[in-house]
């Protein structure tokens, strides 16, 4: 598998694998049978490592497949178990920036709508189900372009496709999110990105902050560099 060749690797140690993940590929295997980061990410460990047999690389997290930015991989099994347990107990900093429909009137606040995955749908809805869940998510504009606005999201609750669905909700969908309202503009890709995230390391403990670059397909759509 050549794939690899072209991963962009952000940080790699003994226990952890950083990559900036490209929009229109899965973390994980599904139905499609399509090449996932996962693979590519053992491909580049057994290739550049020289391992025999299967690689371990466990995910932790994920990033919805048109969703680009920061994936943390652990390396090995005590890893894989303290990276799962700081993402459970929210000890994991998450910065995520959208290019997202309209101009906002309240240029910075905080969204704090319960969501309720449906699943025959494929999504999330605000809802105020007994089964939905509390999701909260900080935003700041940015910069604004003609009826767009660059906005930084820091979920602080990590519920599925939390922002996606809050943006929606407000009436301001992520550009090119279609099941969320944003229309279409590239196929399997949308203007949301994970830029920055802060996480303890799993044996030294120390807070280890990784950052992903912006995908050029942003700056080739607007014709401006963000």
């Amino acid at each position: 598998m050549a794939d690899f060749l072209n991963l962009e690797v952000i940080y790699e140690d003994n226990h952890l694998l950083v990559v900036n993940k490209p929009a229109g590929i899965l973390v994980q295997g599904d139905i499609t049978k399509s090449t996932t980061l996962l693979e590519i990410s053992k491909a580049y460990i057994k290739e550049k490592y020289k391992k025999p047999g299967n690689v371990f690389l466990a995910i932790v997290h994920r990033l919805d497949k048109p969703v680009s930015g920061v994936v943390i991989f652990a390396r090995n099994s005590k890893s894989a178990g303290r990276l799962s347990e700081a993402f459970r107990e929210r000890k994991v900093e998450k910065e995520y920036i959208a290019l997202c429909k309209g101009i906002f009137k309240v240029k910075k606040g905080t969204i704090s709508e319960s969501l309720l995955w449906v699943e025959k749908e494929r999504k999330a809805r605000v809802s105020q189900d007994d089964k939905s869940k509390n999701a909260i998510t900080h935003y700041e504009v940015l910069e604004e372009f003609k009826n767009l606005s660059l906005v930084r999201l820091i979920p602080e609750t990590g519920r599925k496709h939390q922002l996606r669905a809050h943006l929606s909700y407000i009436g301001h969908p992520i550009l090119g999110d279609e099941k969320y309202g944003g229309g279409r503009i590239f196929k399997d890709r949308i203007f949301l990105h994970c830029k920055k995230m802060a996480v303890p390391h799993p044996v030294r403990k120390d807070i280890m902050e990784f950052e992903a670059k912006i995908p050029d397909f942003w700056s080739e759509f607007l014709k401006v560099e963000i």
